[in-house]
């Protein structure tokens, strides 16, 4: 989940990078990618392609889509630290969803440490002006349904290669990016080919490593990691896009990572 989560950070960058190109159109690119690797290496491995549950299947890569959809909208209008701290939302949705779908227990004791962060994005959203009550509401759809395919990935462990998981994604996702983006293409000219490419490349490496960890332990412990992107995000967004933040806004996302760590030190013990 580490390497998964600061491989996604670098896709955002890449993402947040090339503004200019709509969002649809980035995800189109990402897609042909991730469904041109995801083949390859079904086919090297000789995994059937189409998986055994198909509706859960699909489900994860509709669930997945709109999250995407809706996020990269979301991180080419606000700060990339902002909209990483909007979609660390997804762990809570994750864990209270889990609870129905794949039968997990949540302390009670967490459902403190989930509070405590979610006041932290809270915090974030009223004490920074680029950040409107559009953008909250957006962040919050994005996590909701991040939480759902993260579920679903979860009820898939026992019957799906990591690969045929993540290759639903491309194949729900393709044909709403190719009729969407022909209504609103912009030409990619220069060094937006290579900001395209590494948004596939860094995407596919990054569900790898996310896909591996659901199958691996219990929602409610590994989702919580997704908000160590918080801090890769910050650095990024200060480095690369001169991207500062008030003292209120830092006290916000202080406390998203203190109901983080809070959590992590409980699962542990």
């Amino acid at each position: 989940m580490l390497m998964a989560t600061f491989t996604f950070t670098l896709m955002k960058v890449f993402v947040k990078s090339i503004s200019h190109i709509p969002a649809i159109e980035i995800i189109l690119f990402r897609s042909i990618i991730s469904l041109g690797i995801s083949i390859f290496y079904l086919q090297r491995q000789k995994v059937a392609f189409f998986g055994n549950n198909k509706k859960v299947l699909i489900a994860r890569g509709m669930s997945g889509a709109a999250a995407l959809i809706i996020y990269f909208y979301l991180l080419q209008q606000i700060p990339l630290a902002t909209a990483a701290t909007l979609q660390y939302l997804a762990p809570i949705f994750t864990a209270v969803l889990g609870i129905f779908i794949v039968k997990e227990k949540v302390h009670p004791v967490q459902w403190i440490f989930f509070m405590l962060s979610f006041a932290g994005v809270m915090v974030v959203q009223g004490f920074d002006t680029r950040i409107s009550l559009t953008h909250l509401v957006m962040g919050v759809a994005t996590s909701l349904f991040m939480g759902l395919a993260y579920n679903f990935i979860r009820k898939l462990k026992n019957t799906e290669h990591p690969l045929v998981i993540i290759l639903y994604f491309p194949l729900v996702l393709l044909p709403i990016a190719a009729i969407w983006s022909g209504y609103v293409w912009v030409q990619p000219i220069g060094w937006d080919w290579f900001h395209l490419f590494m948004v596939g490349i860094c995407t596919q490496v990054a569900q790898y490593f996310m896909t591996k960890s659901y199958q691996s332990d219990e929602l409610s412990k590994v989702s919580i990691l997704n908000y160590i992107g918080l801090i890769y995000a910050i650095l990024f967004g200060y480095f690369l896009f001169d991207e500062t933040f008030n003292l209120m806004t830092y006290v916000g996302m202080g406390l998203v990572l203190i109901g983080v760590m809070l959590n992590v030190i409980f699962k542990k013990k």
